[in-house]
C-alpha cells in the first residue's frame, strides 16, 4: 500500500493542475446539484419493532388522514392578576386566536384546533386556558409561513395584556451549529498558524477540509429528498467531516515538512508524504467508517443514514488528503515552510537541513519523563479518569422535554405555565390505543384510572368503524420524569396486544430504551472490527487492545463528566445549564461513534510513527521517543483544534446541542491528553518488545499492509541504485 500512495502522491504533485481541476470541477457540480435540488424535508422518522411505532401504524390505519405523528403545539393565555380566561373580554380574544389559527397562512398544514372552552382546557382557577394545535406535518416540515402564523397568533392578545406563550415541537427547528463552527475554524487557524509557523502551511488544511466538506455536505443536500436523508443528516457529515478534513491534511503536511527536512525533493517529499502519513490516514478513516456504518445495529433509519452520510464525508476526507493535499504542496512550493527554514533548505544551508529536526522538542521531552516514571503516569491517568467516571455509574437516559429549554424562551414559559396551571403531565400526554371495540376501551380507561401516576383519563375516541379507539392519559409527573416512564410500563405490563401506548412522551422512552440496548451490540461490531484493523497496522496484538482499552476509559469517563454537569448539575451554571434532566438517549452511542473515530485517529497517527522507528531497527524506549518527536506536536494541535470545534456548540441556547458539544469536547481531551500522550507511551514502555509480539501463525495469516513503508523504502532504494530510469518508471507506473 505504501508504494501505491507513494506513486498516488508524487504523481498529484507532478500533475498538480490536473487534480485541482477535478477537486473544483466535484465541488461545483456538487454545489450546483444542492442549489438546483428541492428544499430537504425532515426525512421520515421511525422507530422499528417498538410498541409505540405499532401503535402509530395502527392509529394511519384505523384512524386515515389524522397525521397522528404530525406537529402539536400548545398556545397558553394566562389572565392578568385578578382577572380570568372566562371573563368576555378575555374569553374573545382567546377566541380570536383559534380563528386566526384555522384561517391563517398556515391553515393548510392543520389538522385541528381545539376551543379551551370546548376542550375543557380552563384550569380549576380559571387563570389559565390553552389551545391544542394538530398539524399534519413534523415540526421540521412545517413552512415558514405556517410557523410565523403560530407565533403572532397571540400578539394582539398580548398587546391586551394577557400573557401567550407556545410550547410543542411545531415550534422544532434545525439546530443552528454556524457559530460553532466557525468558532472552530478560527480557533483552527490559530492552533495551524502556530504549529507550523506559516500562513500558507496553515490555510492548506483548512482549504481542504473546507472543500471536502463542500462536496460532501452539497451531495447530501442534493441527494436528500431522493434518499429520504432530511436536512439534519448534514449536520453530523459536517462536523465529523471537518474534523477529519483538517487532521488527515494536518498529518500529511507535517510529514512532507519533515522529509524536506530531511533533504528530500519537493516531489520526492511528497510522494514519501503520501506512502507513510497516507498509509495512517487510510487506516484511520478506515476507523472512522467503521464507527458511522455501525450505526445501523441501532435499527432507527435516521441514524442509519445519518451514519452512512458521514462515512460518505470521510471517505471524500481521505480522498482529497492523498491527492489534492500533494497538489497544492506543489503550487504552494516554499511558502509552507517558516522563513527561517526556506534558506536552510533550499539554500546554502541545505546540508544542515536535516540537524534541524534533531533536536530535542517538547514531545521528545515528555516521551523521556514518561518513560523513565511509566508506572506513576499510568496510574496517574487511570486513576484520574476512574474517578472521573465514576458519575456515570448513575446514567439516566432520556430525551429532554421543553422544561429543559433557557427561562427565557416561549417554549420554555409555557411549559411552566401549563405545569403552574394544570400539573405538569399535561405538557406530555399519552395516548394510548386500543385495537378493538368499545367495550374493550371502556375497560382500559377504568383500569389506567386506578393508577397512582395519572392525573386525569379522556374519555375514549372511536373511530367511524368502531373497532378502534383513542385515549388521552394526563400523567402525575413531567414527560421526561422516571415516574411518567414507570407508568408508561405500568400501562403496557398489564395491556394485551390490543392496548399500546404511544404519542411523543411514550415515543422518547422507546427510542431512549432502545438506544440503550443497542449500545453494547454497537461497542462490540465497532471495537472489534477497529481490533482487527488495527492488528493488521501494528502487526501486535497488545497495541491493539491497549487501544481499545484506552478508548473505553476516555469515553466512560466524558459521560461521567456530562452527568455530573447535566444530570447533576455540577458546575452547571458554568455552562450554562439551567435545567438538569436525564442525559439524552443518543449521547452514549453518538460519542462512542464520534470520539472512537478520532481516537483511533491519534492512535494511528502517533503509533506508527513508534512501529515505523522499532521496525527500522530502533530500540522499543527509543522508537517511543521517535514517535512522540515526530508526531506529538500535531497530534496535540489536531486535538485542540478538535475541543475547540465541539466546545464552540456548548455557548448554544439548545440543551442537546449544548451538551453533545460539552460531551465531545470533554472526551476528545481526554482521549488525546491522558490516554494517547500519557497513558499509551507509558504501556508500551512497561511493554517493551513484548508491545509489537504476533504469533507466528497469526503473522502468516494477516496480510502485510505496510504501514510502517518497508516494502516503499526498499523500492526507493531499488529505484536509486538503477538510476533515473528506474525512478521515472517508478512514478509512472
Amino acid at each position: 500500500m505504501a508504494t501505491f500512495l507513494y506513486r498516488l502522491g508524487r504523481g498529484a504533485f507532478r500533475r498538480r493542475g490536473l487534480v485541482a481541476l477535478i477537486w473544483v470541477a466535484l465541488l461545483f457540480a456538487a454545489g450546483f446539484g444542492a442549489a438546483t435540488a428541492s428544499a430537504p424535508t425532515s426525512g421520515s422518522f421511525s422507530i422499528p419493532g417498538t410498541e409505540a411505532q405499532k401503535a402509530f401504524d395502527v392509529l394511519d390505519k384505523k384512524f386515515p388522514g389524522m397525521a397522528a405523528d404530525g406537529a402539536t403545539a400548545r398556545i397558553v393565555i394566562k389572565a392578568p392578576a385578578g382577572a380570568k380566561v372566562t371573563d368576555p373580554e378575555t374569553k374573545a380574544q382567546v377566541e380570536k386566536i383559534v380563528e386566526d389559527l384555522k384561517s391563517g397562512p398556515g391553515k393548510d398544514q392543520i389538522s385541528s384546533v381545539a376551543d379551551p372552552y370546548q376542550s375543557q382546557a380552563v384550569s380549576q382557577d380559571g387563570s389559565t386556558a390553552y389551545i391544542s394545535t394538530k398539524y399534519k406535518v413534523s415540526g421540521m416540515e412545517l413552512t415558514d409561513a405556517t410557523r410565523e402564523a403560530l407565533t403572532e397568533s397571540g400578539k394582539d392578545a398580548q398587546a391586551k395584556g394577557l400573557t401567550v406563550e407556545i410550547g410543542g415541537d411545531a415550534l422544532m427547528a434545525a439546530p443552528e451549529t454556524g457559530s460553532g463552527e466557525i468558532i472552530g475554524i478560527l480557533v483552527a487557524a490559530i492552533v495551524l498558524v502556530i504549529t507550523f509557523g506559516s500562513l500558507i502551511a496553515a490555510g492548506l488544511p483548512l482549504l481542504t477540509a473546507i472543500i471536502g466538506v463542500g462536496i460532501g455536505v452539497s451531495s447530501i443536500t442534493a441527494l436528500a429528498n431522493v434518499l429520504d436523508l432530511g436536512n439534519t443528516t448534514a449536520t453530523l457529515a459536517t462536523m465529523i467531516g471537518l474534523a477529519v478534513g483538517i487532521d488527515y491534511a494536518l498529518f500529511i503536511v507535517s510529514r512532507y515538512r519533515a522529509e524536506l527536512a530531511e533533504g528530500q525533493e519537493r516531489d520526492e517529499a511528497a510522494g514519501r508524504a503520501a506512502g507513510t502519513a497516507g498509509s495512517a490516514v487510510v487506516f484511520a478513516g478506515l476507523t472512522v467508517v467503521i464507527a458511522l456504518v455501525g450505526l445501523a445495529v441501532v435499527n432507527i433509519p435516521m441514524l442509519t443514514k445519518m451514519g452512512f452520510a458521514a462515512a460518505g464525508t470521510v471517505v471524500i476526507a481521505v480522498l482529497v488528503a492523498l491527492t489534492l493535499v500533494p497538489a497544492i504542496l506543489g503550487f504552494a512550493g516554499k511558502k509552507v515552510l517558516p522563513a527561517g527554514e526556506k534558506s536552510k533548505l533550499f539554500g546554502k544551508g541545505k546540508a544542515k537541513a536535516a540537524d534541524t529536526e534533531k533536536k530535542a522538542n517538547g514531545g521528545t521531552r515528555w516521551a523521556r519523563f514518561v518513560l523513565r516514571r511509566p508506572v506513576m503516569v499510568l496510574l496517574a491517568g487511570v486513576i484520574g479518569l476512574g474517578v472521573i467516571a465514576i458519575p456515570a455509574s448513575k446514567l439516566e437516559m432520556g430525551l429532554p422535554d421543553d422544561g429543559a429549554q433557557p427561562v427565557s424562551t416561549t417554549q420554555r414559559q409555557a411549559y411552566d405555565l401549563l405545569s403552574d396551571g394544570f400539573g405538569p403531565g399535561f405538557n406530555g400526554p399519552l395516548m394510548v390505543v386500543v385495537d378493538g371495540d368499545k367495550a374493550l376501551a371502556d375497560s382500559t380507561v377504568d383500569r389506567i384510572k386506578g393508577m397512582e401516576g395519572v392525573a386525569a383519563v379522556v374519555p375514549p375516541m372511536p373511530n367511524e368503524a368502531g373497532d378502534a379507539s383513542m385515549i388521552t392519559v394526563i400523567p402525575k409527573d413531567r414527560p421526561s420524569s422516571v415516574q411518567t416512564e414507570e407508568l408508561v410500563h405500568e400501562i403496557r405490563d398489564g395491556s394485551g396486544d390490543d392496548v399500546m401506548v404511544t404519542g411523543a412522551t411514550a415515543m422518547n422512552i422507546d427510542f431512549s430504551q432502545k438506544m440503550n440496548d443497542a449500545l453494547l451490540p454497537y461497542l462490540a461490531l465497532v471495537v472489534g472490527l477497529a481490533f482487527l484493523l488495527l492488528m493488521l497496522v501494528f502487526r501486535s496484538i497488545l497495541v491493539p487492545l491497549k487501544a481499545a482499552l484506552g478508548f473505553l476509559l476516555s469515553v466512560v469517563a466524558a459521560l461521567g463528566a456530562v452527568v455530573a454537569v447535566f444530570q447533576w448539575g455540577w458546575l452547571g451554571s458554568l455552562f450554562g445549564v439551567e435545567q438538569t434532566g436525564p442525559i439524552m438517549s443518543m449521547m452514549p452511542i453518538f460519542m462512542v461513534g464520534v470520539v472512537f473515530g478520532l481516537a483511533m485517529d491519534y492512535e494511528v497517527f502517533l503509533v506508527t510513527r513508534m512501529r515505523e522507528a522499532y521496525v527500522h531497527g530502533e530500540r522499543p524506549g527509543q522508537a517511543v521517543v521517535t514517535g512522540f518527536q515526530y508526531s506529538a506536536r500535531v497530534v496535540v494541535a489536531a486535538a485542540v483544534i478538535m475541543i475547540a470545534v465541539f466546545a464552540g456548540f456548548i455557548g448554544a441556547s439548545e440543551q442537546m446541542v449544548k451538551m453533545i458539544g460539552f460531551g465531545l469536547a470533554v472526551a476528545v481531551f481526554f482521549d488525546a491528553f491522558v490516554v494517547r500522550m500519557a497513558i499509551v507511551p507509558a504501556v508500551l514502555a512497561l511493554l517493551g518488545h513484548k508491545a509489537w509480539w504476533l504469533p507466528r501463525w497469526l503473522d502468516r495469516l494477516l496480510p502485510n499492509v505496510d504501514v510502517e513503508g518497508e516494502s516503499l523504502r526498499k523500492h526507493l532504494a531499488d529505484s536509486s541504485s538503477e538510476g533515473p530510469d528506474k525512478d521515472r518508471e517508478l512514478v509512472s507506473a
